[in-house]
């Protein structure tokens, strides 16, 4: 099959161009950008396609870049292709990073750039040349750095990601030589007596990929299988078709367990460890945007506070958050240096409600003539003997070191024990509202009562508490 035909039936295959499509390429100038570029420029009639293309000048290989930059602008306009040029400065750039690799920082410039291309120009797909022995390179890549099934399957044909500066406008890169060689794409320039221009940085054995490609693949189809690249590219669509299953099925499994609080940690548990991996994954990029940074010891470490670690306890993830359990809820939280202190201390008046909206309650109060009738259901609401009750009243927040005389008992018990007790998370208790007479805690709305003020047959004047707007 000839390479044009290939591609073409690759391209219908995965529905990587449309008709009237506007399509960005980025050419570097290499053997594989060439060849796409004239491919796809021997395809614009069938596809009625309007074609741009796109050079990004990393500002390393001095003069030999400027003339790359050059020579793929005259290739452009021998094809009346409109030409896009950017010049950075990448070990600059890296330098003011102060951390990560030369290799990735190039790569998210270079898409950084097809980006702000395609949103000027009102373009929705941008084409790189990645070709099958790229593919198989990027998952050797991830193997060694012990990569899941997401970076075993190396590059997919079509990828979608928001273009910077334009919430509702998405590009969608596609790679339209992921099944074709590079001994292909060679043959076809041969063919056609089509030049090229080599970069020298591609033989810098200190780079990984180059290495892999250099020495490593080499090697491996010497002495196991000369058509190594085209298995490995195989097993990576294998791994992608599996990966996207098990993503789907924990995206269900993650929407069936979110609940108002959080992430049911009983329902978290019972999975498989392999799709508790990817539930945590989906939540946390939901919430982060993205999963940058995150990597495999920190899914571990959240997975041994939910299984193994106190029934209240937080771990930190890169990008300044947490992962907090309370109990059976699981949260995911900014993570602040210092955590901010709650004190407040409110005089009640009864007979007018009174907003704590550090606690997002609300304390209606009343008095009525005894006897009470009938009596609370549950401790959102309390009746006192208004004549045992000394005034004025306060509604303040938990402190360290409370405590109260339960209804029933001689003795007196810490509020912090009751909140234990109860469940009640840390990060409630610190603003959860006590109701106070001098020293004496009369009421924990929701959790517990004191004996004082209790009502008897003597009482001949009832004061009524409700606490409302949230479920106690």
């Amino acid at each position: 099959m000839l390479i044009r035909d290939k591609i073409l039936e690759f391209i219908r295959r995965h529905h990587l161009i449309s008709v009237r499509d506007r399509v960005l390429i980025a050419v570097s100038g290499g053997p594989d950008s060439v060849a796409l570029l004239h491919i796809l420029h021997e395809l614009r009639d069938e596809f009625q396609l309007h074609l741009e293309v796109a050079h990004l000048q990393h500002g390393i290989r001095g003069d030999e870049a400027k003339a790359d930059a050059r020579w793929v602008a005259d290739l452009a306009g021998q094809l009346a292709a409109p030409f896009h040029l950017k010049e950075i400065d990448l070990p600059n750039l890296k330098l003011a990073a102060g951390k990560g690799n030369l290799e990735a920082l190039a790569r998210a410039e270079r898409y950084r750039f097809l980006a702000d291309v395609a949103r000027d120009r009102n373009i929705f797909k941008a084409a790189t040349a990645h070709t099958q022995d790229d593919q198989a390179e990027t998952v050797l890549m991830w193997f060694l750095r012990g990569a899941g099934l997401k970076g075993l399957g190396g590059m997919a044909p079509r990828q979608q990601f928001n273009v910077p500066g334009a919430d509702s406008t998405a590009l969608t890169l596609i790679r339209p030589l992921l099944e074709v060689s590079k001994a292909e794409v060679l043959q076809y320039l041969a063919e056609r007596h089509l030049a090229f221009r080599e970069d020298r940085s591609n033989l810098d054995r200190t780079l990984l990929r180059n290495w892999i490609r250099l020495d490593l693949l080499p090697f491996i189809a010497r002495r196991a299988d000369m058509r190594m690249a085209a298995r490995l590219s195989q097993q990576a669509e294998i791994f992608r078709d599996e990966d996207a299953v098990l993503d789907d099925l924990a995206r269900r499994r993650y929407d069936a367990m979110l609940g108002a609080s959080g992430l049911g940690r009983q329902a978290f548990i019972g999975e498989p460890r392999a799709l508790q991996r990817r539930i945590l994954r989906v939540w946390i990029e939901q919430a982060r945007g993205h999963l940058r940074g995150l990597e495999l010891i920190h899914i571990e470490e959240v997975l041994r506070l939910i299984h193994q670690g106190p029934p209240q306890g937080r771990v930190s993830i890169p990008g300044g958050w947490e992962v907090v359990r309370e109990y059976d809820a699981l949260k995911l939280a900014r993570r602040f240096r210092t955590p901010q202190r709650v004190c407040y201390n409110y005089p009640l008046e009864i007979g007018r409600v009174l907003a704590i909206p550090e606690a997002g309650l609300e304390l209606h109060s009343k008095r009525t003539p005894a006897p009470p009738g009938r009596l609370p259901e549950d401790l959102a609401d309390a009746v006192f003997d208004a004549a045992t009750v000394t005034e004025p009243l306060w509604v303040r927040n938990f402190r360290p070191g409370d405590r109260f005389q339960p209804l029933g008992m001689d003795g007196h018990r810490k509020v912090k024990d009751l909140f234990i007790e109860k469940r009640v998370p840390l990060s409630i208790r610190a603003w959860w509202p006590l109701l106070t007479s001098g020293d004496e805690v009369l009421w924990i709305p929701c959790y517990g009562r004191s004996s004082a003020g209790r009502v008897s047959e003597k009482t001949t004047s009832v004061l009524r508490l409700k606490a409302r707007s949230i479920t106690c």
